[in-house]
């Protein structure tokens, strides 16, 4: 592995939200906390992302700038080789970010009133997104079966029936859980949303960090059908870890849904990409792939440390392995707290913050999401934190 990923980096000071102390006392309501909340990670960077930027820094211009032929060929490029998927040039719109384009996407297709189902648990600014812009949320919950989350299609042919149900938002890979759907899966819920004339929108921007046994399926790769019915939202954001740069690549096949998109960002001012985006989008899909697998490599086994330290230590606390990301969804409930309790407990007692399961809706509560995208020394810390705290509770 030719990047140290144990390296610890000291990320104070650097206006990152994660680590503020500000954010965390407003937020957490201490300073003094472990913080993996934030779905970020405390890795550098590949090498050749930071010395595109610093080459391009060195022009000393920093004036409007646009996509060439190089940002869109290499995402191209990326998803054929990683996805098997073709995508047409003209198929591409830009966006700062794939939760503002989320509540693009909402503007565009929904009227007051109308609705949008998603999968609780699930990423939390989705539902904002939809009630922010006007239109109502509906869930179609995801159910748990031997410990492990399934979607309910029994109750989506249901819901779906609805007339004003206009987008259906579908997390793949699934945050929190770290499901990633199957063909099987895809193609139950396309059949069922294409029949009703509802627009899957397709949230994939963790499709690149898929763990050992997994691979990953762009909802709109299936068939020309499916392709005609979605809005596909990627980005190279989580996976190199720049998030901050705000790019991203909202893939629409029809003409007339990337039109009908299109005047909305129009209309929201949305035309030049940050600049520094565009050189870190072409660094990334074109050189950063030998250090993704380190990177995956280096997750998975954070991913099975916490599996091992849990079965051995923590049986009052469930974890199943996730298919992928780098966030970990652990089961506290057996705890027996309340989530006022268990949030508390943590940041009182366990001196850690997290994302609390809870903020993701309904079947969230007693879990915690963990970033684990870190030094393994931060996830040791962390584990024998939660450790000490619960043994004060036996």
């Amino acid at each position: 592995m030719q990047t140290n990923f144990d390296e610890i980096i000291n990320r104070k000071n650097t206006n990152s939200i994660k680590y503020e102390p500000g954010v965390l006392k407003e937020m957490f309501g201490s300073e003094d906390l472990l913080p993996m909340w934030v779905a970020d990670m405390d890795f550098k960077c590949p090498d050749v992302i930071v010395n595109a930027i610093l080459e391009r820094a060195t022009h000393g211009i920093y004036g409007y700038s646009d996509m060439d032929d190089a940002f869109y060929d290499v995402f191209i490029d990326w998803n054929m080789r990683r996805n098997q998927w073709k995508i047409e040039r003209d198929w591409i719109c830009y966006s700062p970010g794939i939760v503002p384009a989320v509540n693009y996407i909402v503007q565009a297709f929904c009227h007051t009133g109308d609705k949008v189902i998603i999968q609780n648990p699930v990423y939390y600014p989705f539902s904002q997104a939809i009630l922010n812009n006007g239109a109502q949320v509906i869930y179609n919950p995801l159910v748990k079966i031997e410990n492990q989350y399934k979607m309910d299609f029994d109750h989506l042919e249901e819901i779906v029936k609805d007339s004003r149900v206009k987008l259906f938002i579908l997390c793949n890979p699934h945050n929190p859980i770290g499901r990633v759907w199957s063909e099987e899966d895809l193609l139950r819920l396309g059949e069922i949303c294409i029949a009703h004339d509802v627009i899957v929108v397709s949230d994939e921007i963790h499709s690149d960090l898929i763990l050992k046994g997994h691979k990953h399926i762009p909802f709109a790769s299936l068939s020309e059908n499916f392709a005609e019915h979605s809005i596909t939202c990627m980005s190279p954001s989580k996976t190199f870890n720049i998030a901050g740069l705000q790019i991203s690549n909202i893939v629409i096949p029809n003409a007339n849904i990337r039109a009908t998109f299109q005047t909305i960002l129009e209309n929201n001012a949305i035309r030049h990409p940050n600049i520094f985006g565009i050189v870190a989008q072409k660094a990334a899909y074109g050189e950063g792939e030998q250090w993704l697998e380190e990177v995956l490599e280096y997750i998975e086994g954070n991913m099975d440390y916490i599996d091992a330290f849990v079965k051995a230590r923590l049986p009052e606390i469930k974890f199943q392995k996730p298919e992928a990301t780098y966030l970990a969804w652990l089961d506290f409930s057996g705890l027996g707290m309340d989530q006022l309790s268990l949030e508390k407990w943590m940041h009182h007692e366990v001196k850690l913050a997290l994302d609390e399961g809870y903020i993701f809706g309904e079947g969230g509560e007693g879990f915690e999401r963990i970033n684990v995208a870190c030094p393994r020394s931060v996830v040791v810390e962390a584990l024998e934190r939660i450790e000490k705290a619960v043994a004060l509770r036996r």
